[in-house]
């Protein structure tokens, strides 16, 4: 169903209609038809949704409509929202919610789940515990395979996910044991017989990134959180891990394109705010840029000389960054995915020196042919050749290093992305250029 015919089911006041298609609907495709209507459109058409339903279109939606929502509530309305919703999505909600909204929900829930909610929000921004849900089903070791689904038969509907359950000892994290081998295996046999014990689990203090990487590192569909003594506070699921790496990598392309991270979309994002995110980064490389136009005014004589040597200065920098760029990306890209680490910053220098051996050689090369084509200079061909050389190896080894350093000192290493780099580099590649060309032309 799209916007138009919501609303012309709407005016026609076919109520029905329009609860039977929310009925067969998915909760994302809902969620995203309820933002595309205006604000009493939508309040009216979530009121249709059934109840068992209501709880996952409202986490699939945007922050300001979630809020729009719980202010138009009724008590009665909003109790049986925070019933249904899992532990991890409701606390999700409170971090984004204005102070008087998180009073009120605070004082709907009952006093258990109210001291769960300021436990979670009590761990810190960007770890696995303000991440995790504690709604996960826990057995005793001691129980047969027929009890254990009748456990998860009774308590299975209020859990985030039964595919995977976990065996407690005292609260502690003993093993684990899969839905596949609960639904394979003889009724009679014991959980004890059947749990996994090498288990991969995190702390509540592990970084969100590197949670969200054990993910996509072993396959799983949820990880264990627990504390510094091996006992159990809750579970992360697949789908909040992939929200993670999302909102991870929104971040890096901000700050590599130089604009300070939104957690708002585009369109929610207000024009001053675009400007403040991008204004202090440009300022930044802006006054960075002058320290090249210096280096240039230092060498007059030379351009009087042979005013055809500016000419080139774009092309050299241009290239110079462009090259940096590429190395630096791929270094960012391989410490995100785990595949480089600073002890290996030998390896990826010598890595980069032979690769910008080989590009630099092709790039003078053409370079050095049009020249002495169009010019007839064997001498500015040189100068050329070698400015190129030089600027291509540099700036790759720069492009490298910088993100692993930025890694190494805990930076963010898309800190040291295309802008910064390109600055550098231009700096670089044109004390190069004026250098060989002062030596070769004996200016």
């Amino acid at each position: 169903m799209n916007r138009t015919t919501f609303i012309e089911l709407l005016e026609k006041r076919d109520f029905k209609t329009l609860k039977n298609t929310l009925e067969i609907m998915n909760a994302v495709d809902i969620a995203l038809l309820l933002s595309n209507l205006e604000d009493k459109e939508r309040a009216f058409a979530f009121r249709l949704i059934p109840k068992d339903k209501a709880a996952d279109v409202f986490s699939n939606m945007s922050n300001p409509i979630q809020s729009y929502l719980v202010k138009i509530f009724t008590e009665k309305e909003l109790r049986e929202l925070l019933d249904n919703l899992y532990m991890d999505d409701t606390v999700d909600l409170l971090e984004e919610l204005p102070a008087n909204l998180v009073t009120r929900i605070l004082h709907t829930v009952s006093s258990d789940k109210r001291d769960l909610i300021n436990q979670l929000l009590k761990f810190p921004e960007n770890s696995a515990g303000s991440i995790m849900t504690t709604e996960y089903v826990s057995l005793k070791k001691t129980m047969t395979i027929k009890e254990t689904m009748k456990h998860i038969k009774e308590v299975g509907i209020h859990k985030e996910t039964i595919y995977t359950c976990y065996v407690l000892e005292n609260r502690r994290l003993i093993g684990i044991v899969s839905a596949k081998d609960l639904m394979t295996l003889d009724d009679n046999t014991f959980i004890q017989d059947i749990m996994e014990t090498e288990i991969i689990s995190v702390g509540t203090h592990t970084d969100q990134e590197e949670t969200a990487r054990l993910f996509s590192k072993y396959d799983l569909l949820a990880l264990p959180v627990v504390d510094l003594d091996n006992r159990m506070v809750g579970i992360i699921t697949v789908d909040d891990a992939m929200d993670v790496m999302a909102d991870e990598a929104t971040e890096d392309i901000s700050i590599m394109g130089a604009v300070n991270p939104s957690e708002k979309t585009y369109f929610e994002t207000s024009v001053f705010s675009h400007a403040k995110n991008r204004f202090l980064w440009l300022l930044i490389l802006m006054l960075s840029s002058t320290i090249t136009g210096t280096i240039i005014t230092q060498y007059e004589n030379a351009f009087a000389a042979i005013p055809l040597l500016v000419s080139f200065i774009p092309m050299l920098m241009d290239t110079g960054g462009n090259c940096g760029s590429q190395s630096s990306t791929l270094i960012i890209r391989g410490l995100a995915l785990d595949e480089i680490r600073f002890k290996d910053i030998f390896r990826v220098i010598f890595k980069e020196f032979r690769v910008a051996l080989l590009v630099s050689l092709g790039l003078a090369l053409a370079n050095g042919l049009r020249i002495f084509i169009m010019y007839k200079d064997l001498k500015l061909a040189v100068v050329i050749g070698l400015s190129l050389i030089c600027t291509v190896i540099l700036s790759k080894i720069i492009g490298c290093i910088l993100p692993l350093f930025a890694k190494k000192i805990n930076l963010d290493p898309a800190i040291m992305a295309a802008p910064l780099i390109t600055t550098l580099v231009d700096t670089c590649s044109i004390i190069i250029y004026f250098t060989i060309a002062t030596h070769i032309f004996q200016l």
